[in-house]
């Protein structure tokens, strides 16, 4: 949860829901519906948990799972949506286009949830903050570098195992600053 000591400038937080936001940020401006981008923000941030976790030893994919994968995604259409550096498994649901985890369609509104509880009273501040930046660039120049500005405000964190799940600093302040030095 996030700390409740911040200001309108910075907070302490987990890099997870900052890139779920930024992601989700991102794919609306590129287009997709808030919903649907909640759900890819969602899945983004869990692909990139996954590789860090597995990068670090914490996880090992072993057959059995990887099986039970495929055996899932038998009989349904699966989309790969490529999106800030991420293969990201999709589907048409008749709510819209939803990312998947673990085989099954992201709720939109669960993601909601999570992030208003892990940023609190600044979600607002945040979510205004990345919106700036994201509509600082044309949609093409945004879908490119989003990635690579997000590792320039994310919270800093110890390297290696000591980082897992460990919170920093986001300052907003830096967010806003991304936004007006745009190429």
């Amino acid at each position: 949860m996030a700390d409740q000591r911040h200001t309108q400038h910075t907070l302490r937080i987990n890099r997870a829901p900052v890139l779920t936001l930024w992601a989700a940020v991102v794919a609306e401006r590129l287009g997709f519906a808030r919903e649907e981008a909640l759900t890819l923000g969602r899945a983004v941030a869990g692909l990139n948990a996954y590789a860090k976790g597995k990068a670090l030893g914490l996880f090992t994919p072993t057959p059995q799972a990887i099986q039970a994968q495929r055996k899932a995604r038998r009989g349904q259409e699966v989309l790969m949506v490529s999106f800030l550096h991420r293969a990201v498994p999709t589907m048409c649901t008749d709510a819209g286009l939803r990312a998947l985890s673990k085989e099954k369609p992201i709720d939109a509104a669960s993601v909601q949830r999570y992030l208003e509880s892990k940023f609190g009273a600044a979600l607002e501040d945040a979510f205004e903050a990345m919106q700036k930046l994201a509509t600082s660039r044309p949609p093409t120049i945004l879908a490119d570098e989003a990635y690579q500005l997000y590792e320039q405000f994310r919270p800093a964190i110890p390297a290696g195992p000591k980082g897992w799940g460990a919170v920093g600093t986001l300052n907003l302040d830096a967010i806003r600053k991304l936004a007006t030095d745009s190429p």
